[in-house]
């Protein structure tokens, strides 16, 4: 039985904050400031460039992305890490295109992350080889997928409303047609159960600073399926991801299977600290994260909406057809938000008018979600959101 009393204690979280936005950036594990100066000090610090055989830096991303495996369901030795998400997309579109040359459409939806759309646009200029880019609303994918699809690309949860994909029929589906899919799971990883062998994906990425609390630039991972990984090119070939990196070869040879999606130098710090952060599931049931995280966001969904009607529900009322969070409409959303964080509540705003909370059972509970109601109901009573400093926007929303 999973103890979130137990996880709870393991989170830095500053005094008399409630933090509704780990979906965005995970809190510090207390764990880890002593693990990354224990890399610095003890491993960089003495062991200099040995570092790389000694202290097994070189083997960390795969090391690590076996660690992922097992939140995702998926198999040892098919997840690793390196880069960052955006670089993760682009290696997977450009595999899954060139398993499939004879198609030319690329099926996202209107809601996917920009930088998804941002590196299918790049790619699809790069290769000029005719293929589109097709985006319909979320609830539309499904009978856009036809046989002149190559690859399905959807993030599992959309970023501004929780809105769920169902992977398993959407992935069916694409089979049926010959297309492929790779899945976004940067709100997934962490949140819910994911398994990415039963549903038969074919390839997916995910960051690791929102649920896998990382850090702020933490490294992303990237899955293959083994009846890919003898196959697929990768776009990007990088030094890492030859077969023999010391060799120096001027002649790329791809590396075996999930190893030849690595590229550049991996972030050895950055790493030292996912590693201390992914200690914390060590004994956590998915399944008991995921009815958590339902009891708390239902409990503010009907809190919010009984205390400020006028907020509108922008998430899925369902609850199985939503991730971890919650999102609420208003005009003056940004200004709002402004309001609670200066009340010590933490969430996020998305434009254009996207009010957005995270509900992460390891360090929330049902007390943190009772009081931060009462927070966002004294903002609204009170019109504390009509102030000059709460409309000022800053770089980041």
């Amino acid at each position: 039985m999973t103890d979130f009393t137990a996880t709870r204690a393991k989170f830095q979280l500053p005094e008399g904050v409630i933090y509704l936005d780990g979906n965005s950036l995970g809190p510090l594990m207390k764990s880890t400031p002593e693990r990354v100066a224990r890399m610095m000090g003890d491993e960089w610090g003495e062991m200099l460039i040995t570092g790389w055989n000694r202290a097994g830096w070189m083997a960390a991303p795969a090391r690590l992305g076996d660690r992922i495996a097992r939140l995702i369901g998926a198999a040892e030795g098919t997840v690793v890490l390196g880069d960052t998400l955006s670089i993760k997309v682009y290696q997977a579109l450009a595999a899954a295109l060139a398993l499939r040359p004879e198609r030319k459409v690329i099926l996202s939806d209107d809601g996917n992350f920009p930088t998804d759309l941002y590196m299918a646009g790049g790619l699809i200029e790069t290769l000029g080889q005719g293929h589109r880019l097709l985006t319909p609303r979320p609830e539309d994918v499904a009978a856009a997928i036809t046989e002149e699809v190559a690859v399905v690309m959807l993030t599992e949860v959309d970023y501004r409303t929780g809105r769920l994909h169902d992977m398993a029929a959407i992935t069916e589906k694409a089979h049926e047609a010959g297309a492929l899919v790779i899945w976004d799971l940067a709100h997934s990883a962490g949140a819910l159960p994911v398994d990415l062998t039963g549903c038969d994906a074919d390839f997916a990425v995910g960051c690791t600073y929102k649920y896998l609390n990382s850090g702020p630039g933490g490294p992303a991972f990237i899955y293959a399926a083994p009846r890919h990984a003898g196959a697929m090119k990768p776009a990007l070939a990088g030094w890492l991801g030859h077969e023999a990196p010391f060799a120096f070869d001027p002649d790329y040879r791809p590396g075996v299977g999930i190893e030849r999606m690595r590229v550049g130098t991996p972030p050895v710090i950055q790493m030292a600290a996912l590693d201390a952060a992914l200690d914390v599931w060590e004994g956590v049931d998915m399944a008991a994260v995921r009815a958590r995280s339902i009891d708390l966001s239902e409990a503010f969904i009907a809190g919010v909406e009984a205390a400020c009607p006028a907020l509108d529900l922008a998430s899925p009322r369902d609850p199985a057809r939503r991730g971890s969070q919650v999102s609420f409409r208003h005009p003056e959303g940004y200004a709002i938000m402004q309001a609670l964080i200066a009340r010590g509540v933490i969430g996020d705003f998305r434009a254009p008018d996207i009010l957005r909370f995270g509900f992460t059972p390891l360090y929330i509970g049902m007390e943190d979600v009772q009081a931060a109601v009462e927070h966002l109901r004294a903002v609204m009573d009170g019109g504390l959101w009509d102030r000059a400093e709460c409309r000022t926007r800053a770089a980041v929303t």
